[in-house]
Formats: C-alpha cells, sequence, structure tokens
C-alpha cells in the first residue's frame, strides 16, 4: 500500500470517538476527576452532533462539568479521585457538587443507553432507520422518573427530532467514508466504558446515601 493510499485509509477510519482527545477511564476503585470531566466534556461532543434541537440537553450537561470543573480546581490535590471530592464537599456540608454529578451521571446514563439501543438494533441487523423510539426509551429509562411534567413534554419534543439513522452515522462518521461498522465499533467501545463509569458512580451514591429522587 502506498503512503498516500495508507493516508486515506487513516483518515476513512476516523469516527466522532476514535477522534475524542480522553475517554472515559477504566474503573478500578476510584475515579481521576479529570480524566472523568474531560471525557464528559467529549460526551457533550458527540450530543451537539445530533443537532440544535438538542441544546437544553447540553447546556444542562456543560453546566454540571463547569461546577464540577469549579469545585475540583478548589484543590487540585485532594480532590483528585472523584470520589473523594464528594465525600469531602458531604463532610463540609454542601452539596452543590453532589447534585451537579448525579444529573451529569444521569444524562451519561441516557446517552449510554440511547447508544446501546443502536448498537443492539444494528447487531441484530434490523438497522432501524427511525431512532426516536430508541430516544424515547432511553428517556424512559433513565431520566423520565426525575422528570415533571414540563421536563417530561420538553423530551417527548426533543424525541421528535432526533436524527434518522443514515444521518446519524453519517454525522459520527465525520463525513467521511467511514463504514457503518467502523462507527458502530466505535460506539460500541465508547458506551461501554461510559456504562461502566456510570454503574460504578450510581453504586457510589447508593453506597453513600447520596441519591436525590426528587423531581424537576
Amino acid at each position: 500500500m502506498s503512503v498516500a493510499n495508507g493516508a486515506i485509509l487513516q483518515e476513512e477510519t476516523k469516527t466522532a470517538f476514535s477522534i475524542l482527545p480522553v475517554q472515559f477511564p477504566s474503573v478500578n476503585e476510584k475515579i481521576k476527576t479529570k480524566e472523568f470531566l474531560d471525557a464528559s466534556s467529549g460526551a457533550v461532543c458527540l450530543i451537539e452532533r445530533f443537532g440544535k434541537v438538542f441544546s437544553p440537553v447540553t447546556y444542562d450537561m456543560n453546566g454540571n462539568i463547569k461546577k464540577l470543573t469549579h469545585k475540583y480546581e478548589e484543590d487540585l490535590e485532594t480532590h483528585e479521585y472523584l470520589e473523594d471530592m464528594i465525600l469531602q464537599e458531604q463532610q463540609s456540608g454542601q452539596g452543590s457538587a453532589t447534585d451537579s454529578l448525579m444529573w451529569l451521571r444521569r444524562a451519561l446514563h441516557f446517552l449510554s443507553t440511547f447508544f446501546q439501543n443502536i448498537i443492539d438494533d444494528t447487531r441484530s441487523e434490523r438497522c432501524s432507520p427511525d431512532l426516536t423510539p430508541f430516544v424515547k426509551n432511553a428517556y424512559s429509562e433513565t431520566l423520565e422518573q426525575y422528570h415533571g411534567w414540563l421536563g417530561t413534554q420538553l423530551f417527548n419534543v426533543l424525541s421528535r427530532f432526533a436524527p434518522n439513522r443514515r444521518h446519524l452515522i453519517y454525522t459520527l462518521a465525520l463525513d467521511t467514508h467511514s463504514k457503518e461498522s467502523i462507527v458502530i465499533s466505535d460506539m460500541e467501545t465508547f458506551t461501554e466504558k461510559m456504562s461502566a463509569v456510570v454503574k460504578h458512580l450510581t453504586q457510589f451514591y447508593k453506597d453513600n446515601n447520596l441519591e436525590s429522587y426528587a423531581t424537576v
């Protein structure tokens, strides 16, 4: 293969997932705060590719990332790990970062569930062109129980403007000639890591009685 052809092939295999500067960290005992926040910002970039109609989602996520970043920068050494930062805040009688992480985790859970629906649909060879049911399913499984009437109605509207399969794959392929199989493979790798982090944080909140079930 010539150098030119190799460069073209390399360019064509890039996806919106593979170009993210930071991936979600592997979950061992604790999660490094900076890596988590950078990876979460990458997740926001992915949602932005769905279209401007999802701006309320990205706005909320960015707001929570900003609050958590501010808390992290108060003491970089003590707050190196996400769990330590949250537990320290709880000991001080505060809760802003705790709430921000809870809602950010829920948004990531929504995104990972949406992606997993697409992955499962692809692996079953159905390859449904309409992704609206996947958005609604992900919402009902992750966010709906925490939203009041207004929030639920807003998401019902957003789901109607979900990109169809062809458009989403094209967008995540960076408008190049990346094969759909490469996009789905990268999506699967990304989702697996994100889901592991969500599961870990969900258990952390449960173990420390930090979860709030109040609706907004």
